[in-house]
């Protein structure tokens, strides 16, 4: 109980201390566009991927069981579109950044602890929070929008691709049936979503990354935890993202 407690206390420190880095000079640009270079550009590939496959798979299991049970699927570009918005673009993207970019920064924060990077800078009199933390939170969080107005859009491309190609549908169908169920005011919460989660990355990724152990193995479990840690935060803000959001349907 104790050590949950230290670890909340711990964690809400780091928290605050980036979160006022980020937003009080000095900025650090140039380490900022190189985690957005790092982040987005350098996953992109992966993200269009899988977030393809991931929108396929969804609008081909939504029309084959709605085919089952009402013999009927002119609902699915409704239904799918609204769900790849709302839910599936976003989180899916934040978790493959956390995969792919949170991992590589714990790793790369762990080895700076054990090698003893970070007590240098220190004794350099500079702050490792705004040194190290700060650059990555507004990286990751710039880049976290960004990916997702990009994950959403090929999303529903793909979605409307495989409509297309597999269902028999129009571009002008699918689009005229998921209208009514869609707006805008969807596609920006996507993209508070995806700024959200990605921002929490660098948090868990330099928490864990400070507190590794000496040697391969706890760079190895530091990288580990921070990537469960962040998954976990992911699903537990989409949660509390989509029931707030939800309030303004």
């Amino acid at each position: 109980m104790n050590a949950a407690v230290t670890f909340v206390l711990d964690f809400s420190a780091l928290t605050y201390r980036s979160l006022v880095a980020a937003v009080t000079p000095p900025y650090r640009l140039r380490d900022v566009i190189r985690q957005i270079d790092t982040v987005a550009v350098d996953s992109l590939l992966i993200i269009v991927f899988c977030v393809c496959a991931a929108a396929m798979v969804t609008i081909l299991e939504a029309s084959f069981h709605m085919k089952l049970l009402i013999q009927n699927d002119s609902m699915v570009p409704g239904f799918a579109a609204m769900l790849i918005l709302r839910e599936l673009g976003a989180v899916v993207m934040a978790l493959l950044v956390t995969s792919r970019s949170g991992a590589g920064m714990a790793a790369e924060v762990g080895t700076m602890q054990v090698t003893e990077q970070i007590d240098a800078i220190k004794m350099l009199g500079l702050d490792p929070v705004r040194f190290i933390v700060a650059p990555r939170l507004i990286g990751c969080a710039i880049a976290g929008a960004i990916l997702s107005l990009f994950a959403n859009v090929i999303c529903l491309l793909a979605a409307m691709g495989v409509s297309v190609i597999k269902l028999g549908y129009t571009a002008g169908t699918f689009s005229a049936m998921a209208r009514p169920f869609i707006s805008a005011q969807d596609l920006w919460f996507a993209v508070i979503k995806g700024t959200v989660f990605c921002a929490v990355i660098p948090l868990f990724s330099c928490f864990f990354g400070f507190r590794c152990q000496s040697g391969a193995e706890g760079v190895g479990m530091a990288t580990t935890n921070a990537v469960v840690a962040t998954s976990v935060a992911i699903i537990v803000l989409d949660f509390g993202l989509s029931f707030f959001f939800s309030t303004f349907y």
